[in-house]
């Protein structure tokens, strides 16, 4: 996926034609050696696009995959924007970031956690196109295996993870986005930034708050996906904090009954990953200010349910 502020280059013909100036012998020597210097240049003209990445299930919570431009709006702060690019994006090369919660909290669902981790990636990494990483957090977050798409690599990275600790949940977030998602060299723009977070949701160690961690996450362009390690649904405070960083990244939580469930969580991740859509606009809003500006995907049938990023940061002076 193209990063959030992109700068789009239109090549303009600044054409100078010496026979409209009525150029005389005397000048045509001049005009030879200045030609050089009045050939075609570049232009280079700034457009700001927004990109948002989004899924559309139906009542039934079944991915809608047969829509089109005119079949959504989107507005941003309440403002109806112009749909400039509209597209199923179900090949994008993935950067997926693997966060596992190994603090105590846990221990007793460690080996599920890391077996369905490993058949996801087993599953749903295409070597060549597609990358991860693996970062443990207890205390702190702990970058087990940077990117690759070795699968013996990463699972390696998995299986050798050890509970103990407390859970910093926050700064593991707010580590991956700002360390691991934030900036990528060109051509690595077009892509498709995910983090999955396994964790029961209890912070109680972290430097950052959850709005510090959600904020990064969103300069990121990062969408976050959850999968809680509790047991008794969303009565939990974790859950509902697992939640919250989902829904705002455009991601999905999930809460297994039991740990046998996590497979089954994890594919349908992987799934979702190949059946989404893409949009871009312009904001109507030209300001360069650094603001957060809220979106919203309206599908016309409004049976329809959008899960999109809740908005994104402007750029700054």
């Amino acid at each position: 996926m193209k990063k959030l502020w992109g700068l789009i280059v239109l090549i303009g013909v600044a054409a100078a034609a010496l026979a409209q100036t009525g150029s005389t012998p005397q000048n045509q020597g001049r005009a030879d050696e200045g030609q050089q210097a009045s050939e075609t240049r570049p232009i280079r003209v700034r457009v700001e696009l927004v990109n948002v990445l989004f899924t559309i299930v139906d009542k039934k919570n079944r991915m809608v995959l047969d829509l089109t431009k005119d079949d959504v709006k989107v507005l941003e702060d309440s403002k109806p924007q112009s749909i400039r690019f509209f597209s199923r994006e179900s090949d994008l090369p993935l950067r997926i970031g693997i966060l596992i919660d190994t603090s105590n909290s846990i221990r007793d669902r460690l080996r599920f956690e890391q077996e369905a981790a490993i058949d996801f990636l087993s599953t749903s990494l295409r070597a060549g196109k597609d990358q991860a990483y693996v970062v443990a957090f207890d205390v702190e977050p702990q970058l087990q295996q940077d990117y690759t798409d070795n699968l013996e690599k990463l699972s390696k990275a998995i299986r050798s993870l050890q509970a103990g600790g407390g859970t910093g949940l926050y700064d593991a977030v707010y580590f991956s986005a700002k360390e691991k998602m934030l900036f990528f060299p060109p051509p690595e723009p077009y892509l498709r930034r995910v983090m999955i977070v396994v964790s029961d949701g209890e912070d109680n160690q972290s430097e950052h708050t959850r709005e510090e961690a959600l904020a990064m996450a969103q300069r990121g362009e990062v969408t976050i996906f959850t999968i809680s390690t509790n047991r008794t649904g969303m009565t939990l405070k974790g859950d509902k904090v697992l939640k919250r960083l989902a829904e705002e990244t455009g991601g999905r939580a999930f809460f297994p009954f039991s740990s046998s469930d996590l497979a089954g969580d994890f594919q349908e991740i992987s799934r979702e990953l190949r059946s989404q859509y893409s949009l871009a606009y312009v904001s109507s809003n030209t300001a360069h200010d650094g603001t957060f500006r809220a979106i919203s995907i309206l599908p016309n049938n409004n049976t329809m349910r959008v899960r999109a990023k809740s908005g994104y940061f402007a750029p700054s002076q």
